[in-house]
């Protein structure tokens, strides 16, 4: 339905979509300002990766001359943005599966933290005068530790900790054993 509200649609150029670089839909940014491209310019990028990756031997030349682009350079960066992708992909992938280990981690120390542990002692429980069993802290203490130490993983596995400067100072003395000094040039 047409409310007459919609931006205009551009008129595609003629041969847009033919695989030829100068009459392919031009690349956009998206809505955050970061470059997007095409669909045909994915596409394009993709199957020169998948030639490179079937032949290693193949040129860039040969690979650029195969998918339609301008010259190896073009190839090159295109297979290099297909290397990058499939390698932020897989870092996700590897941080989400680090993340969720962590999250189970950190529960079943929280389920520990929860609990009422009695003191016991060579297999009996340990009461005080009135007879009431005595409250262990140790292990939600243990707890507690472990706690924190997943919480540092998080911050490491998501580089939320501030880098770590280090200051340098001072100098360095050496002592020359066995030589006289006047013999040092």
């Amino acid at each position: 339905m047409d409310t007459g509200n919609e931006p205009p649609v551009p008129a595609e150029p003629p041969g847009a979509g033919d695989g030829h670089a100068d009459t392919a839909p031009r690349p956009r940014n998206n809505r955050n300002g970061r470059f997007e491209p095409s669909q045909a310019t994915a596409d394009r990028a993709a199957e020169a990766a998948r030639l490179k990756a079937e032949n290693p031997k193949l040129t860039y030349r040969q690979i650029a001359a195969a998918v339609g682009y301008h010259g190896p350079g073009e190839a090159w960066r295109a297979i290099e943005r297909c290397r990058k992708a499939a390698l932020e992909t897989a870092g996700a992938q590897l941080i989400a599966s680090e993340a969720a280990l962590l999250d189970e981690q950190f529960v079943a120390a929280m389920e520990i933290l929860d609990r009422q542990h009695l003191v016991v002692s060579h297999g009996r429980i340990v009461k005080d005068d009135a007879g009431t069993p005595l409250l262990d802290d140790g292990p939600r203490l243990a707890a507690l530790r472990e706690m924190r130490a997943i919480r540092e993983s998080y911050r490491k596995l998501y580089g939320a900790d501030a880098a770590t400067k280090v200051e340098h100072s001072g100098g360095v003395t050496y002592e020359l054993v066995g030589i006289q000094p006047e013999d040092v040039v």
